[in-house]
């Protein structure tokens, strides 16, 4: 008799804050207070815990999603 597979039942959430979509394998109690890890750390500071050069490699994307969106811009009028 062959085994049946399991599936992976995943959810899609959106955080609150930032409009990021993640996917988590847990059906949540309430979605809308779900937030990002980055905006989770934008929010306390204090608590930043991380590493320094994955600080440092995060401040450096956004600083070019930052470039880019100002390229766009002037591109655009």
């Amino acid at each position: 008799m062959a085994r049946r597979k399991r599936e992976k039942i995943t959810y899609a959430y959106d955080c609150t804050l930032t409009g990021e979509s993640f996917r988590v394998g847990v059906k949540v109690k309430n979605p809308d207070e779900l937030v990002s890890v980055n905006a989770w750390y934008d929010m306390h500071p204090d608590k930043d815990d991380r590493p320094e050069d994955i600080k440092i490699k995060l401040g450096m994307q956004a600083e070019q999603a930052e470039k880019a969106l100002k390229t766009e811009e002037t591109n655009n009028q």
